[in-house]
């Protein structure tokens, strides 16, 4: 039976920010995906200024595709906002691969299927003994299922389904476009050019809100896809795909002993932009921290708003969250 000290289960950002902090302080530690890297990973990819330093990223260095934007526009009914701004996209095919690579840790591919708990350690699949293990394996984290699932069910007032597509495009807009709640739509869709001639679109919107409504989402990617042929001339070239994950809830039981949940594991996309980059980075490293040092794993820092919860937050989760008419 393999051991390690500490076993993280997830190779995205949560889990490479945590393999980058235990390996930069020497300790043991393995990480476990069920996928090879480069790996497939549909994300609108957009990062923050905030994610660049948490990730001490220095932008000149970094060897895949990186766009900055200056202007973000955002719509609303019929008020079209354009905002200057610094914001950044990157591709996650990429950027994960990046990431994980540069953590330094030891990457077997392993599909986690059962977690038990042996005294103060854990066995994964009677293949791996660790004492410490973090679950960082996105909304479906076996970490989640095996050992947080009773104390932290999935609420479904948060589940939020995704249709999305990133393709080759010789875009000529460069500025990010986001749309909100139109045709009553419980959430926003994205324009998110990415450098060297790719692009990003897709919708997102609470699941429940939908099913409430009796409506369904690939309705609102159709209109979406008109709006983009007719309004910018942008032909998508297939169907998307979809996906699902959970908005920002209560974080005080991503704890459970010597197991711990960071990034989407834990719930952590922000309420109002559906933000799940810097949420995963930051508490991946917070989880990290928390197995070096014993300080408390709070999670509590970590802004549940994009936006600062203020008055646009309010407004934008209303929008999301307000009944069918």
């Amino acid at each position: 039976m393999r051991s390690a000290e500490t076993i993280i289960v997830g190779g995205g950002p949560a889990g490479s920010a945590a393999a980058a902090r235990l390996r930069g302080a020497g300790a043991d530690v393995l990480l476990l995906d069920r996928e090879a890297f480069p790996r497939p990973k549909l994300c609108a990819g957009w990062i923050t200024p905030q994610v660049v330093e948490d990730l001490g990223l220095d932008v000149g260095a970094y060897p895949h595709r990186f766009m900055s934007f200056r202007r973000l526009h955002w719509y609303l009914k019929r008020v079209h906002l354009p905002v200057p701004c610094v914001q950044h996209s990157i591709r996650r095919f990429e950027f994960d691969a990046w990431l994980l690579e540069r953590s330094g840790v030891e990457v077997l591919r392993h599909a986690v299927k059962d977690i038990r708990r042996d005294g103060d350690a854990f066995t994964i699949d009677g293949e791996f003994r660790c004492r410490h293990v973090i679950g960082a394996g996105g909304t479906g984290c076996p970490v989640h299922r095996q050992l947080f699932r009773d104390a932290m069910p999935r609420a479904r007032a948060r589940q939020t389904v995704t249709l999305e597509l990133e393709f080759p495009y010789d875009w000529t807009d460069p500025d990010c476009r986001l749309w909100f709640f139109e045709h009553g739509l419980p959430g926003y869709a994205w324009y998110v050019p990415k450098a060297r001639g790719w692009l990003n679109v897709g919708i997102g919107a609470l699941a429940q809100r939908l099913k409430e409504r009796g409506e369904d989402i690939w309705l609102h990617w159709r209109l979406f896809a008109e709006k983009l042929r007719g309004s910018f001339d942008v032909r998508v070239p297939a169907e998307p795909t979809g996906y699902s994950y959970y908005l920002r809830g209560p974080v005080d039981r991503c704890r459970s002993g010597n197991a711990f949940l960071a990034g989407d594991a834990a719930g952590l996309a922000t309420r109002d932009l559906c933000e799940g980059i810097g949420p995963a980075i930051k508490s991946g490293q917070l989880a990290a921290e928390s197995i070096l040092t014993g300080a408390a794993y709070d999670l509590c820092g970590i802004a549940g708003a994009s936006l600062g919860g203020g008055l646009i937050t309010r407004a934008l989760c209303w929008g999301m969250n307000r009944p069918a008419a």
